[in-house]
Order: structure tokens, then C-alpha cells, then sequence
């Protein structure tokens, strides 16, 4: 799969790292709504279709970017930077 980095250009996938999905809410950090937060860490959707997930160009740029994919066929639609702030710069282990 080739992801076109809109800093660097068109990258093979191996330069990338998955971030996750970028369509989620994620509750403000001094909730204490432990429903909100299993809800945002652990309910996940299967969609099939148009998807947006958050990337980084890891073996690039390291800039997070908004992959929209179509998780059939892995045709991406859109390529765009992340926002700054929020989930976009989230952690994952």
C-alpha cells in the first residue's frame, strides 16, 4: 500500500506506523465518567468502507497525518496533516 505523504509525497506503507481510529471522541482528561472512558479505550467499530484513521510517517517526516481508507479494498481516499491537538497525539503502546 502506498500512503501520499502531503509533506514527503507518495511512501510505501513500511515508513508508517498505525495510530488508530481517527473518528473518536475522546472525553476531556479530568472526567472522572468511567463509562465515557472504557467506552473510548476499548469500544471499537468493524466498519466496512470509508474510514479515517490517524498515521504517522514515522520513517519520514514523524508528521501524524488523517488516512481516509476503505477498509475493503485499501484505496485511499484522502491524505491530510492531523490537528495538533487532541487523539492525533495520543500514545499508543
Amino acid at each position: 500500500m502506498i500512503i501520499t505523504c502531503p509533506h514527503c509525497g507518495p511512501r510505501d506503507l513500511a515508513e508508517f506506523t498505525y495510530h488508530g481510529d481517527a473518528t473518536l471522541s475522546r472525553p476531556e482528561p479530568a472526567s472522572t465518567d468511567q463509562e465515557a472512558w472504557n467506552a473510548y479505550v476499548y469500544d471499537r467499530a468493524n466498519p466496512a468502507g470509508e474510514h479515517r484513521e490517524y498515521w504517522q510517517h514515522a520513517g519520514g517526516c514523524r508528521k501524524f497525518l488523517v488516512v481516509t481508507r476503505n477498509t475493503l479494498t485499501h484505496a485511499i481516499s484522502a491524505v491530510e496533516f492531523a490537528p495538533a491537538t487532541g487523539s492525533s497525539r495520543r500514545k499508543r503502546s
